[in-house]
């Protein structure tokens, strides 16, 4: 069952999203528009952290292989402001990794689905689909593809991608106790694993 806005009021008070904002924020204390983020009826809205955003270049001679990642096809993005914010530029037709700023500590009996805010789509940025497994815990690293052919502002500390959760029967070995590759990432993007 998909969980809703007290449920997720309720985990985050217990930890699950760190640190939580409990509605869905539009506006700066300023009154300047942000792209949403915060609790909203049947999700959570995560900020992109501007603490780290790398872009892939292709560097030659090398092939990017999951299994052997060569962390120099990542270029790291410098992170801009202006008068509507902090901002990643997503050159046209590429793909970038972000993090996400809340860090979350998802529990035994929920798989959280992140998918890509319309907003961002509506521009040609697709994020990824990712899950956040039973157990999972740390701050997500985020995938975003530019399928435009234009380059791309991503704004750093406002609403990246929205959390779906979903509670099921308790599952025999969540990701904490099978010792997930991934588990207590850092707010900074983590590379391929095997």
């Amino acid at each position: 069952m998909i969980k809703s806005d007290s449920w997720i009021t309720e985990m985050a008070g217990k930890g699950m999203i760190q640190p939580f904002q409990p509605q869905l924020v539009r506006r700066t204390e300023s009154d300047n528009p942000v792209i949403s983020y915060g609790l909203s009826s049947y999700g959570y809205d995560l900020r992109l952290s501007p603490k780290d955003f790398r872009i892939f270049r292709h560097v030659p001679g090398t092939v990017v292989d999951p299994k052997n990642f060569n962390p120099s096809n990542l270029e790291p993005a410098a992170l801009h402001r202006d008068d509507l914010g902090d901002y990643f530029v997503l050159p046209a037709h590429s793909y970038g990794l972000g993090v996400a700023l809340e860090r979350l500590e998802v529990p035994e009996n929920v798989t959280v689905i992140c998918i890509g805010k319309s907003t961002y789509a509506r521009i040609g940025i697709i994020a990824n689909l990712t899950p956040a497994e039973a157990g999972w815990r740390g701050h997500l690293t985020l995938e975003f593809s530019n399928s435009s052919s234009a380059d791309c502002r991503i704004y750093a500390n406002e609403g990246i991608v929205q959390l779906l959760f979903l509670e099921g029967v308790p599952c025999e070995v969540s990701y904490e106790t099978r010792r997930g590759k991934y588990q207590d990432q850092n707010e900074q993007v983590t590379l391929a694993r095997i």
